[in-house]
């Protein structure tokens, strides 16, 4: 398979009713060639991988058109610059219909497109290129799409909510019928035409979805919950207008086919409007968001859409207000509320050149800042795409409820043609034997098996954005929950990162400040954080530094360079000692033991290399290592310390932060294979680091965990990412994943036993359809209710 070639795609689809639509859908996309696919049922969206030189994304639409499903159509829209007149409007909408797919209308007066599009043929990305390639700029207004897809749901809920008024309108008469019968009344209290006449628009109009979407289902080669609402209120309702048609002398069932409708009806609303709060994480987020802003240009303050925000714009922020867009302050001081991002309820000052970001609030104090990061571009949405791309992942726990749910309607539908024969062989009743095997097939479920695992999913992980832990997927924080071992970097996770030189020891005739200055100029071609360490000391001391060549960096050791024509070395202890150079070894000891890190200057002539002095860094730990540490051992969590540093620093900080096993003078080339030497000893294993060099022993953790403000290359790597720079978060995410795995055991018990229980009763005759149809309404709303329940889980800290 060509890489270059391969597509990922996310399918809004609609007409999903249970699980096993969820499982068709998936089943006749994977047979494309070329093609994964998962669909999640919980969020009605289809994550589709894809070669696109074996299909294209038009197939895949049709594959799901051709189940009986279609693509929820998508509204976005952008904000146009560089347009100068009507004929800008008209180019733009041009080169935007072009596309296949594609309606755009273009707002001359307020420089915006509305595009309507089908997701999968083209994407947002797309629409922008083609405003680009057309002369012009555009960005997304961001929370366009959020917002009009939530308008569409609420519209087909409202419209659910009319039909089923309607049903229960004429369904009442026929269930007070029957509660009249069961306190005593035998004949019936509505004629036997008039139950027929109010029974049918509720069978055939209201329940038209139902035998829709058996027709789909079947044509396609599978079964649904449709089949068994369709096939049972069928059963009960064509036997009923026999016996009205042919006046035989039997009860008849019309209020059993209507009120089976009317509670399933009722069910998915109550699930749909359950569903619906899974995701409430993420409106809240996007809420948080301004919608105007306030710019500086040509030295006048204007509002202006937060959307028609650019890079490089000067925006003002004023004392509660929350930020736009993310920028740096370049005028101004403040304390920023960072809590809705981080999780952190301790405001984060601001000085200029610090960094702030969307959503977050000003709490004192006039801001000036610079946009750095605008539209779907800000950690603001960054966020919020990740969490739904896990919200759409399936975790392997889910494997099992899949299977089931394929093969479960067939299996009902078979246990129900058995409970009939048999019924009606043991009591010689043909009607009492029709009625058990009703109950069986309305008494059937594989709506709560589906919503299981993906509605705790959705909630788990918008929790943790809550609290500041990104989940890239359902299969990181199912993960997270069997962690036995878990390692941790030093540099910038359990310390600050910020490492500050704190002794500077010469030898000989160098002075401190030469030898500062000398460490300075040499460190200059480092990207080390030891050698910013040093080269802030030198700036703090308005040293100047001097140029330097032959520059050559040894990667974990030190560095070589020359400097006034004389070779220099700096480096470990041990690096200079690869040379023969003699260092003291009593110093160098004395202040590893403080938890310092040493390196060592040497100049190198003809006749010998001398050490010219040493300079001791400290990174000072992180005040919540210590608890942190504690907390991961108390859940019965192996924690081992895993650093490029010298033995006798590594002890040291072991002990003060309450680690027993750590690794020292690992060099970062030696980190994945140390991760996987603890990996092949059985122990199921984690990963936290901050850094370039940690990325390869992230990847090659069982689940990794990377700390916030690491470099971009460790985020990517990790499963897991830790927005607030605080290892309590590692805790955080550990726990969390527990409590939402301990909330998918739950409901897939509840699932389980219910099907479990139920069918029997209803095969034995002990529930009637009703009451049967009722308890399947409620199965689904059960488990989704459940789910919801982990909106209360707090962290220790909270």
């Amino acid at each position: 398979m060509n890489t270059s070639t391969l597509r990922q795609i996310e399918l809004p689809i609609e007409g999903m009713t249970c699980a096993a639509c969820a499982a068709r859908i998936e089943k006749n996309l994977n047979k494309l060639s070329g093609v994964q696919a998962s669909v999640n049922f919980a969020n009605e969206k289809a994550h589709v991988n894809y070669d696109a030189d074996q299909v294209n994304a038009g197939t895949l639409i049709n594959a799901i058109e051709h189940a009986g499903f279609h693509i929820a159509p998508r509204s976005v829209q952008l904000q146009l610059h560089k347009m100068t007149c009507a004929a800008c409007a008209g180019h733009i909408e041009k080169a935007l219909n072009k596309l296949p797919g594609v309606t755009a209308t273009v707002n001359v007066a307020t420089e915006t497109a509305k595009v309507n599009f089908i997701p999968g043929l083209v994407t947002v990305d797309n629409l922008i290129d083609a405003v680009i390639k057309a002369g012009y700029e555009a960005n997304q207004i961001s929370d366009s799409g959020h917002a009009e897809e939530k308008a569409r749901r609420q519209t087909a809920y409202q419209a659910e909510l009319r039909l089923f008024w309607i049903s229960a309108i004429l369904t009442l008469p026929l269930v007070l019928q029957m509660g009249a019968m069961f306190s005593g009344h035998e004949m019936d209290m509505l004629p036997h035409e008039l139950q027929w006449l109010l029974a049918t628009p509720v069978q055939f109009w209201i329940g038209r979805r139902f035998y829709v979407g058996a027709w789909h289902s079947l044509r396609s080669g599978g079964a649904n919950m449709d089949v068994l609402v369709a096939l049972g209120t069928s059963m009960a309702y064509f036997f009923s207008a026999a016996v009205t048609l042919f006046g035989l002398d039997q009860h008849v069932y019309f209020e059993a086919s209507a009120a089976i409708i009317t509670l399933v009806l009722l069910g998915k609303l109550m699930e749909a409007r359950a569903k619906g709060k899974t995701s409430e994480a993420i409106e809240a987020l996007i809420k948080l968001q301004p919608k105007t802003a306030r710019i500086e240009r040509n030295g006048e303050i204007l509002e202006v859409p937060a959307s028609s925000l650019q890079v490089n714009d000067i925006f003002i922020v004023r004392p509660g207000e929350n930020l736009p867009v993310d920028g740096v302050v370049i005028e101004g001081s403040s304390s920023i509320n960072e809590s809705m991002l981080t999780g952190e309820s301790l405001p984060v000052d601001k000085e200029v050149g610090a960094k702030v970001f969307a959503a977050t609030m000003n709490q004192q104090g006039l801001l000036k800042c610079r946009a750095t990061s605008v539209g779907t571009q800000t950690q603001l949405a960054a966020i919020i795409h990740l969490v739904e791309e896990a919200q759409g992942s399936k975790a392997p726990i889910q494997r099992m409820a899949d299977t089931i749910s394929g093969i479960f309607v067939p299996v009902v539908v078979v246990i129900s043609i058995v409970t009939l024969g048999i019924t009606w062989w043991l009591t010689g009743s043909f009607v009492t034997a029709l009625i058990n095997a009703v109950a069986v097939l309305v008494i059937a479920c594989p709506c709560a098996l589906g919503l299981a695992t993906p509605t705790a999913i959705m909630v788990g992980t918008g929790r943790g954005a809550q609290i500041g832990v990104l989940v890239k997927n359902a299969t990181a924080l199912e993960h997270a929950e069997k962690i036995q071992t878990l390692i941790i970097d030093k540099t910038g996770t359990l310390t600050e990162g910020k490492p500050e030189v704190t002794d500077i020891v010469a030898s000989g005739s160098v002075s401190k400040q030469d030898l500062l200055q000398i460490a300075a100029s040499l460190e200059q071609g480092s990207e080390h954080p030891l050698a910013r360490a040093v080269i802030d000391c030198a700036q703090k001391e308005n040293l100047q530094l001097q140029p330097i060549n032959n520059f050559t960096a040894i990667t974990g050791s030190g560095i070589t360079a020359q400097l006034h024509d004389i070779k220099y070395l700096l480096g470990s202890p041990k690096f200079l000692e690869q040379y023969d150079i003699a260092i003291d070894e009593q110093q160098i000891c004395s202040l590893q033991t403080e938890g310092k890190t040493v390196i060592g200057v040497a100049s190198v002539t003809q006749d010998a290399g001398k050490v010219l002095g040493y300079l001791a860094i400290a990174d000072q730990l992180r005040s919540t290592s210590l608890e942190a540490i504690k907390q991961l051992q108390s859940m019965g969590i192996e924690v081992i310390m895993l650093t490029g540093d010298n033995s006798v620093t590594a002890e040291t900080i072991a002990k003060r932060t309450g680690i027993t096993q750590f690794r020292a003078e690992v060099s970062p080339q030696d980190k994945a294979a140390e991760v996987e030497k603890i990996k092949a000893s059985g122990k199921f294993t984690g990963m936290v680091g901050d850094g370039i060099n940690d990325a390869p022993a992230l990847a090659a953790a069982d689940v990794s965990f990377a700390i916030g403000a690491g470099s971009d290359v460790a985020i990517e790597a990790a499963d897991i990412t830790l927005i607030r720079n605080d290892l309590t978060s590692v805790v955080d995410a550990i726990s969390l994943s527990r409590a939402t795995l301990r909330k998918i055991r739950q409901n897939l018990f509840f699932a389980f036993i219910y099907n479990t229980l139920g069918i029997p009763l209803a095969a034995i005759g002990m529930l009637n359809p009703v009451i049967a149809g009722a308890a399947m309404a409620m199965s689904s709303v059960s488990v989704v209710t459940n789910s919801l329940l982990l909106k209360r889980w707090h962290t220790n800290h909270e």
